[in-house]
């Protein structure tokens, strides 16, 4: 016979059990939780999720017609001049830096700082940093600064507040993960903050002198779509630009082209206004996008200096009036893009 207190506890000693059972469930998982905390790395900067940077096209972009001569006849003006990025690029800014690890890491910072920012800023910005730091750009010197200190030191360039953010955690990372040095991969350098495949190919083919792919910005992206290699034009200069030039252009010209196409696109070919009087590609009908200097009363005239008996090629600047007229073929500018080189 049923007992009464058992009929009528029954229920109520049931939910109690089944109570202090989930309890104690929850308990375990609490503990197997942090255990599993325990065994994952210490890194304050959880790791960005990236999607693997695509390294090909499906359907290979045709190569230009007569983009040899194009391209030769761009280097040969670009050997006469000297422009900003030629003194002040990323590739610079290893110059002042003694330790392997440090020219790496400083090549990757200027890269960080160049985004929309001219060479000049970033390269005064990085020389302001370098001396906040101690004379040294190192990863544990970012690491051990406020975040005032870095601020003040790099806060001429675009976003500098996001990109002093950027540049702590990034280097918090590299320590954590990547054993204190710039990684070797595309993939890894785009998991840092603030890092874009743009950014990552440079500082490959700059820090560790591999050839992993084109480092296309805005002055690649602007000069290649002038020139009609791209059919048709590419609106996205990361990866249309990129893997349309990639899957023609001879691999041993993957490393040289950013750099030579930047210094064309800050002296001849510029973003309003390109300076096609000065160009040769016009008079070999090279350019589709060819103009005449539109009439202006004073303008800056740059004039490039073929020495052979001299070591330096030399650019002088000088004022003069143009009477041109202008031409019906115009080219498509974009007001808001920077005259410098913005990564």
């Amino acid at each position: 016979m049923l007992d009464v207190e058992d009929a009528v506890s029954g229920p109520s000693r049931k939910r109690r059990a089944s109570n202090v059972k989930r309890k104690r469930s929850s308990l375990d998982d609490v503990a197997v939780s942090v255990a599993d905390q325990d065994r994952k790395p210490t890194s304050t900067s959880p790791r960005k999720k990236a999607k693997p940077v695509p390294q090909s096209l499906e359907v290979p972009h045709p190569a230009p017609a007569n983009w040899e001569e194009t391209y030769n006849t761009i280097r040969q003006m670009r050997a006469k001049i000297t422009a900003p990025v030629d003194t002040m690029g990323c590739e610079r800014a290893q110059d002042e830096e003694k330790d392997a690890k440090s020219q790496r890491f400083s090549t990757l910072v200027s890269l960080m700082l160049s985004s929309q920012t001219k060479d000049e800023v970033t390269d005064a910005a990085v020389k302001k940093l370098r001396a906040a730091l101690g004379g040294s750009i190192t990863i544990d010197a970012v690491i051990g600064a406020a975040e005032d200190l870095v601020s003040d030191a790099i806060n001429k360039v675009g976003f500098w507040r996001r990109k002093t953010t950027y540049i702590k955690k990034a280097a918090q990372m590299l320590k954590d993960e990547f054993n204190g040095d710039v990684p070797k991969t595309v993939d890894e350098l785009c998991s840092l903050p603030g890092v874009g495949p743009k950014m990552a190919f440079l500082a490959l083919q700059v820090a560790w002198k591999l050839n992993s792919g084109i480092g296309v910005d805005v002055h690649v992206h602007r000069i290649t779509n002038r020139l009609g290699w791209h059919k048709p034009p590419t609106k996205n200069p990361e990866e249309t630009s990129r893997l349309n030039l990639q899957s023609w252009l001879p691999k041993e010209l993957h490393p040289e082209i950013n750099h030579m196409l930047v210094g064309f696109g800050q002296t001849v070919c510029l973003p309003i206004g390109p300076r096609c009087d000065l160009c040769e590609l016009p008079g070999k009908n090279l350019c589709p996008s060819a103009r005449k200097v539109v009439n202006v009363k004073m303008r800056k005239v740059l004039a490039m200096k073929s020495d052979l008996d001299s070591a330096t090629p030399q650019v002088t600047i000088a004022v003069e009036e143009d009477t041109v007229a202008p031409s019906p073929i115009a080219c498509k500018e974009d007001p808001d893009e920077p005259q410098g080189r913005a990564r």
